[in-house]
């Protein structure tokens, strides 16, 4: 662990500056979600139950993360550069001895996002570097161990937004900077509530090994990514004039829309399942639509917190499971982002 947390710090340290945002949404269910509206927020902060079986391991946990972490990275990469993460940060580790094997990514078009400036390319920089930290970082905890990386398809967007109800030109994240801040938001928003969610599931030998304060540093990175992406395009609405005026502020609303519906069931009713949501009956655990401040008392407009507590949220791993795969169905094993499913045990929604 004393190399790993080499690493760490020096991510940490490497830049004052760090950026990026989102979650993740899906295609399988365009016709169901289409035009759905804001999502509510619960009251009390909501923190997914651990698991009730125990037939998993701190590492089956890391690894679970390091899927979406290899998810973000590409993406990020490919925006920044055009290109995505190296062989030897995909491929199965030296000594792996599990059934899992190293999938492709299909990126469908052209990458590296087009007509940025100086300062734009430079945040764009930066996200992709610290994601490729992530995932080296997480792979070197692992060791022989870490999984390689699952079948990616970035070409998911253009689904996505039919989905989310996203109108105008064919959505695709590489194609401007206000672009790919919805393509980020898309991405963040999961990165912080997965990590969160996954914090009660690391075991006591885990904490006192590290792991979880090398998670809490991960999702404090993730955080600064989640928060300038959210600041980013809250900014660009208030410059423009309203958020009307600045069409991809509606955009990432209906992202987090898609993102609501895909955790609370097909029938867009709350489920009772606390598998699934953190909380029986709460509409939504952790959604909370941006909206342009007004005082100093406004709850929630750029944050995803609770508006009571002020607290993050958590999403569970069938939520996170749910919202990657693009598909509120029971039982999903993979689609949307990860076409043949993420390389994890946890690959299957069961709530």
């Amino acid at each position: 662990m004393e190399k790993l947390k080499e690493i760490m710090e020096k991510t940490f340290s490497r830049r004052k500056f760090l950026a990026g945002a989102g979650g993740v949404a899906a295609a399988s269910v365009a016709v169901g979600l289409t035009g759905c509206g804001g999502s509510s927020s619960p009251s009390s902060p909501v923190i997914p139950p651990p698991p009730t079986s125990g037939n998993f391991t701190d590492a089956d946990v890391l690894n679970f993360a390091l899927n979406l972490e290899y998810l973000e990275a590409q993406f990020y990469l490919y925006a920044a550069t055009g290109n995505g993460l190296s062989s030897a940060d995909t491929a199965a580790p030296s000594g792996y001895t599990g059934s899992y094997t190293e999938g492709t990514v299909t990126v469908g078009g052209a990458a590296m996002v087009a007509g940025t400036n100086t300062q734009q390319q430079d945040v764009i920089n930066e996200i992709a570097y610290e994601e490729q930290e992530h995932v080296r970082f997480l792979r070197s905890a692992l060791g022989s161990a870490a999984v390689p990386m699952p079948s990616i398809d970035l070409s998911f967007f253009g689904p996505l937004a039919t989905a989310a109800g996203i109108s105008g030109p064919t959505f695709n994240p590489f194609s401007s900077f206000d672009y790919f801040l919805v393509g980020a938001f898309i991405f963040e928003d999961v990165g912080v509530t997965a990590y969160a969610g996954a914090a009660p599931l690391i075991s006591a030998a885990g904490v006192a090994a590290g792991y979880l304060t090398a998670a809490s540093g991960i999702l404090a990175v993730e955080a600064y990514h989640a928060a300038y992406i959210r600041t980013a395009i809250t900014a660009n609405a208030i410059a423009a004039g309203s958020a009307s005026a600045y069409p991809y502020f509606t955009a990432a609303n209906q992202v987090a829309a898609l993102r609501a519906m895909l955790t609370i069931g097909n029938s867009g009713a709350p489920s009772t399942a606390t598998g699934n949501n953190g909380a029986p009956g709460s509409s939504s655990s952790v959604e909370t639509a941006l909206t342009l401040p007004t005082s100093k008392t406004t709850a929630s407009a750029i944050v995803a917190a609770d508006p009571t507590n002020a607290l993050g949220f958590a999403r569970s791993v069938n939520q996170v499971l749910h919202v990657v795969y693009g598909s509120s169905t029971v039982g999903a094993a993979d689609g949307g982002f990860f076409p043949d499913g993420v390389n994890s045990i946890f690959a299957t929604t069961t709530a």
